[in-house]
């Protein structure tokens, strides 16, 4: 997926609307939701972006109360794997974190990131005000008129619903678990690129 490479650069190149971001007024923080494949994956690439406080992976979009991880792997409770993160606006912008979103995913693969297959995998950002759903519609649009991935965009944007946390034992899942096999081959990876891709949108070590 080389295309990842040229989004940043299209986009400065580009004309693309957002709406007027408001400056917070004081230090009170923000949340963003995104569904970008397994959440183990998506949690550990935002832990290191500057400006974010906090991440948790859970469950979101379905229609079953308080799914539990083997419901939702059966694809039939509706929910998508999601990260729910807390930012500092001021330290980092919406626009910002869905950069690293549509940059750490393939938005192309419907239902599907690298061998992980099912519903539960759709590329998704669930929106938390009418400011987020048009910047990331806005974003989305742009990016299709550019044709920075050779597919079509399929990523959902829909209105924030009931965010479950998903069970004690898949928060933090990488650097808790860092020789387990997923983490070594799917998840370091993807973050060594991401850390080598955003350099300035690191915390420091």
């Amino acid at each position: 997926m080389k295309a990842y490479l040229t989004i940043a650069a299209v986009l400065a190149a580009a004309t693309i609307s957002f709406p007027q971001t408001k400056k917070p007024m004081d230090n009170s923080t923000q949340v963003a939701t995104f569904g970008a494949g397994c959440f183990w994956c998506t949690e550990a690439v935002f832990l290191n972006v500057k400006g974010v406080s906090k991440v948790i992976s859970g469950y979101e979009g379905g229609k079953v109360k308080n799914p539990s991880y083997r419901e939702v792997c059966t694809g039939e409770t509706g929910h998508a794997e999601v990260t729910q993160i807390t930012f500092d606006p001021s330290k980092v912008s919406f626009e910002e974190l869905l950069e690293v979103f549509w940059n750490t995913h393939d938005p192309t693969t419907l239902n599907k990131q690298g061998a992980d297959e099912g519903t539960q995998y759709r590329s998704v950002v669930f929106y938390h005000n009418d400011e987020q759903k048009k910047t990331a519609e806005a974003y989305k649009k742009q990016l299709g008129a550019s044709h920075v991935f050779k597919n079509p965009i399929v990523t959902e944007i829909t209105a924030a619903s009931t965010f479950y946390p998903a069970e004690d034992y898949h928060q933090n899942y990488y650097e808790l678990n860092p020789s387990q096999g997923y983490c070594q081959y799917v998840i370091r990876p993807k973050v060594e690129k991401f850390k080598k891709q955003f350099a300035s949108k690191l915390k420091p070590e």
